[in-house]
């Protein structure tokens, strides 16, 4: 991190630097008189999370832009050609926010500027079709362009390998050191669009890839027969929240056979400042304020929603008292497990070698659930990379088979044709779940509380602190360091019987800084600095013999842990 007369010399280079538009450097003298302001910008550089390098848009090195964009596409060409292939390719995608397609261009100018052919979408596309795009196209890297559901004023870049995976750490640091070597802009090698695409570097994609990917998609359907006899009677509202995900998720309902699908109309186009909602995220109820109207109006059997740029889904369905119910994370993943499981079981198509996995702060009822089913259950630190990574090993070793993926996000993957989570085929299974228990007269609703009695009352709950800028960041660190050096015994009358800590590289684990406290009823809370936004984010889980047992004793646990956080000074 730069600190202070680092910080103005950071500030002093941009004003200076002949590769620097005048725009930018307009934007900068406007905070010539703010030095809070100044530091905020310049006092680090925007750094690999789990989602890659994400922030708000802005001039700086700590803002997205379309220098720190061509920055980092320049580190990630010398990290591409140092393998020393002649012929070298990437594929790029974006999403709805504002400067998405403009980032889109710089980074392929980039790469053609060395040598490096780019494939790029010629409008927005969901996340996940990236992935597959890059393993179908056999390239040997991806970008996409997106900040997943953060709030309008932020944008981002993600990279992926040529698995179709995002970096994983090792992978990433080498691209950040190559990064690093990037000291000025006048170091970074470009075309211009007409050069790229007059010398072949740039090549414009779409329906073809489109069609492949939806293909790929619909073939994990597990009852496309059952979906078309009954989709005259199932009917589905749809809000891809003015992002890319409206015609993927709607060409994979359609591929399945359900034509009874409405889009919320006011979310149903691009906006990149999500106009409708507070935030775009499919993880808060708020999100399906429009489409729960619209269901209610049609008697919908199920609502789904995506991010903007469609790697995350969340469903909303209907409760005993035929109210409107919104899914947590964990929910939909349980149920999506056992929906598949058990069909698989059903036709005897389950293997002795099946595995699921999740990330170590999803919750053990999914694992609980495959267990029940005899598939093996791997944990992975949180962001989809580690589990994509898994199944990369898999399917390269065969020392176990695939079945899904999922983190309590809502993020969810089944199917080997990709390797990051995708709201598409989540949208599609969790319908066609919903279509399925119709048909032997249950709702979702029902089914969850089926799962419940027969394995335990599994609660979860997530609370996060915002903490901005760099007294946030110290803040947070400030935070974990208080709970690593005096962790508590017991909690509320109850003896913690493991800590995790996860910086130690636990389990064959990359280190990560995260902690997680085990208490003696398996009850468990974990402490998580945020890798994309300013937040420490504290994850707990309860497992109650009935629904009041766990709400009370979650309630208790959250109540002890957060006062501690929240008085740390």
């Amino acid at each position: 991190m730069n600190t202070g007369k680092h910080v103005q010399e950071q500030y002093e280079l941009w004003l200076k630097d002949p590769a620097i538009d005048e725009s930018t450097k307009e934007e900068l003298k406007q905070i010539a008189g703010d030095p809070k302001e100044i530091e905020d910008r310049f006092y680090r550089d925007l750094e690999f999370g789990t989602g890659g390098l994400r922030g708000v848009i802005g001039a700086g090195t700590n803002r997205i832009n379309a220098y720190t964009v061509a920055r980092a596409t320049q580190g990630l060409a010398q990290f591409m050609l140092a393998s020393g292939k002649a012929s070298l390719s990437a594929v790029i995608a974006y999403d709805s926010r504002n400067q998405s397609p403009e980032f889109a261009l710089e980074a392929a100018k980039v790469l053609a500027g060395n040598g490096i052919k780019a494939y790029v979408f010629e409008s927005l596309r969901p996340t996940p079709e990236l992935s597959f795009a890059v393993r179908h196209l056999k390239a040997d890297a991806g970008i996409v362009i997106t900040a997943s559901h953060n709030p309008p004023e932020y944008n981002g870049y993600k990279v992926y390998g040529n698995d179709g995976g995002q970096l994983v750490p090792e992978q990433a640091e080498q691209v950040i050191a190559e990064i690093r070597g990037v000291q000025s802009f006048a170091d970074v090698k470009r075309k211009s669009r007409a050069e790229a695409e007059n010398a072949g570097l740039l090549q414009w994609i779409g329906t073809a890839v489109d069609a492949e990917y939806i293909r790929a998609v619909t073939a994990i359907s597990r009852n496309p027969e059952l979906v078309k006899q009954t989709s005259d009677n199932f009917r589905i509202v749809f809000t891809p929240l003015h992002g890319a995900g409206n015609l993927s998720v709607r060409a994979a309902l359609a591929g399945i056979g359900f034509d009874q699908v409405q889009v919320v109309a006011e979310q149903e186009q691009p906006d990149t400042n999500f106009s409708t909602v507070k935030s775009p995220n499919p993880e808060e109820r708020e999100a399906f304020a429009l489409a729960i109207n619209e269901a209610k109006k049609t008697d919908a059997d199920i609502i789904i929603g995506t991010d903007p740029d469609c790697d995350r889904m969340g469903a909303v369905v209907k409760d005993a008292n035929g109210e409107y119910f919104v899914l947590t994370g964990n929910q939909s993943g349980a149920i999506m497990v056992d929906y598949l499981l058990s069909s698989r079981k059903e036709r005897g198509e389950l293997s002795a070698n099946g595995v699921v996995i999740k990330t170590i702060v999803t919750s053990e009822m999914g694992a609980v659930i495959a267990e029940h089913y005899g598939a093996k259950v791997l944990n992975t630190l949180t962001g989809f990379k580690y589990i994509g990574e898994k199944m990369t090993q898999f399917e390269r070793t065969g020392e176990a088979e695939f079945l899904f993926g999922y983190e309590e996000s809502y993020g969810y993957l089944a199917g080997n044709y990709a390797r990051d989570k995708d709201a598409v085929i989540a949208s599609m299974l969790i319908c066609e779940a919903a279509a399925y228990y119709k048909s032997q007269g249950k709702t979702l609703y029902d089914v969850l509380q089926e799962l419940y009695a027969r394995h335990g009352y599994f609660l979860e709950k997530l609370e996060s602190r915002t903490l901005k800028g760099k007294d946030g960041v110290e803040k947070i660190q400030s935070i974990m360091s208080d709970w690593r050096s005096a962790p508590p015994e017991e909690l509320n009358g109850l003896r913690i019987v493991k800590v995790e800590d996860f910086s130690q590289g636990l389990y064959g684990l990359p280190s990560e800084n995260v902690l997680k406290y085990t208490l003696e009823d398996d009850s468990w809370f974990c402490l998580r600095p945020s890798g994309t936004e300013p937040k420490i984010k504290v994850y707990f889980a309860v497992r109650g013999t009935s629904a009041q047992a766990a709400s009370e004793a979650i309630e208790q646990l959250v109540q002890t842990v957060m006062s501690r956080v929240d008085n740390h000074n």
